[in-house]
């Protein structure tokens, strides 16, 4: 049991295959396949939300690591399905699309109450930074109340950046899909929609990520005079080598 514990293998951030399996492939079936002398709408939109779908499922299957955010992300592209294949009104899509990130985000303010901030698991972790170190640093001269101060304005940020995406997902949708559901115009609409979305959504939601981290690491090293390198965390077994 612990040797199999120990030769699963590890997660790795993979964004430029996450890029092609739930973006690319989708928006190319959904806008060059869905017409009746191809898939046809309703296949069309079950094939292009199969890789996302797919892909989801694998990650969790192969990884075994529960990822609430990934699970939300799965429910999304099941959701999204079921009103294009009922032909619900696309007044639904835009309340979806609005709704994910909207629960994230609120979720995130949320668990500021509880034991476990969602910042810890999503950005002050031992994936990310050496936070033991820091830790020890911060009592050593304590500042860790000042420092948890500092972490939950970090959270309102992070919070923020989810109902960023939010309402910015409502708009793009009510925006670009208003063909009836089911229909070939749906799945491209759809299509575009998920492409348009990336530059439009994702990468600016990935910018202020980012600031959030320069924001922890700036407040990290002023608090302890940690350096960069202290700070952000090693891959496993390189402290021993270098040692």
């Amino acid at each position: 049991m612990t040797d199999k514990a120990q030769t699963r293998p590890e997660h790795k951030q993979r964004p430029l295959i996450d890029l092609l399996v739930s973006i690319v492939a989708p928006s190319i079936i959904l806008m060059k396949f869905s017409g009746e002398e191809h898939l046809g709408p309703p296949l069309a939109l079950v094939i292009a939300l199969a890789f996302p779908l797919g892909w989801g499922l694998f990650e969790l299957i192969r990884y075994r690591k529960f990822n609430w955010i990934a699970l939300l992300g799965l429910v999304s592209v099941m959701l999204t399905g079921g009103i294009g294949l009922l032909k619900l009104d696309p007044q639904w899509l835009a309340i979806k699309e609005a709704a994910v990130p909207g629960i994230i985000g609120i979720a995130v303010l949320v668990s500021t109450r509880t034991r476990f901030p969602l910042i810890r698991t999503l950005l002050y972790n031992d994936k990310v930074l050496n936070v033991d170190l820091v830790h020890e640093r911060l009592s050593e001269r304590s500042l860790v109340d000042v420092f948890e101060q500092r972490l939950l304005k970090a959270t309102y940020f992070l919070a923020g950046t989810f109902f960023f995406s939010s309402v910015m997902n409502y708009v793009l949708a009510k925006w670009i899909v208003n063909s009836p559901a089911g229909s070939q115009a749906f799945n491209e609409e759809l299509g575009r929609m998920t492409l348009v979305s990336y530059p439009m959504i994702a990468l600016p939601s990935m910018v202020m990520m980012v600031l959030i981290l320069v924001y922890l690491w700036r407040t990290i090293h002023g608090l302890t005079g940690l350096t960069m390198e202290d700070i952000v965390a090693q891959p496993p077994g390189k402290n021993s080598q270098e040692s």
